[in-house]
């Protein structure tokens, strides 16, 4: 389905889960926006400081990342158009934000050292592979999230909830919970 009958460019119907083939008549204003953020993230991981970060973030997302958050560079992102950040959030090295299908992450949220946050996914039937499905990840108020974990397509993670250092959580967080492995289960509460 093209924006001539949807009603809304790539942009909107990514937003709005539609998945996305790149035979898709508009996908070069995806890949402009895609080259944008190259270019972009590129300053972005050769900032000086903390306050120069967040500035080539905000670039990035088009949205003002609060003073309140801090982004430890490397960061990398494929779109960065989809990703919003609330107050007090704080990011590690090295992290890996796919957000075509929009990343939240509410405010107080700690994201260790090499997270993947992964957005958006393919389909299984080899001849339609190319297609891009997006799928939002939330992260609610206050959680934390341990290094090297992934988070994929589709997931939200409860408030104050904890993912364990190299978890690889594939459905939802509830509030309070500790998870840890591959897949990722509950282990205890908080």
């Amino acid at each position: 389905m093209n924006s001539q009958i949807t009603g809304k460019d790539i942009f909107g119907r990514m937003r709005a889960g539609e998945a996305i083939r790149k035979d898709d008549p508009e996908y070069d204003q995806f890949q402009q926006a895609v080259a944008r953020t190259i270019r972009l993230s590129a300053a972005l991981n050769t900032s000086a400081d903390i306050d120069q970060v967040r500035q080539r973030l905000s670039e990035i997302t088009g949205k003002d990342i609060d003073g309140s958050t801090t982004i430890f560079p490397p960061f990398h992102t494929n779109f960065g158009r989809f990703i919003t950040l609330g107050k007090n959030v704080f990011i590690n090295h090295a992290c890996s934000f796919l957000d075509m299908g929009g990343i939240t992450i509410e405010d107080d949220v700690m994201i260790g050292p090499r997270v993947n946050l992964t957005s958006e996914t393919h389909p299984l039937d080899p001849a339609n592979r190319g297609t891009v499905i997006p799928k939002p990840i939330v992260i609610r108020r206050n959680a934390w999230i341990g290094a090297a974990a992934t988070i994929l397509p589709g997931v939200t993670i409860g408030e104050n909830a904890i993912v364990a250092a190299g978890a690889v959580v594939s459905r939802d967080v509830p509030a309070n919970a500790i998870v840890a492995g591959i897949p990722a289960k509950v282990v205890k509460t908080v």
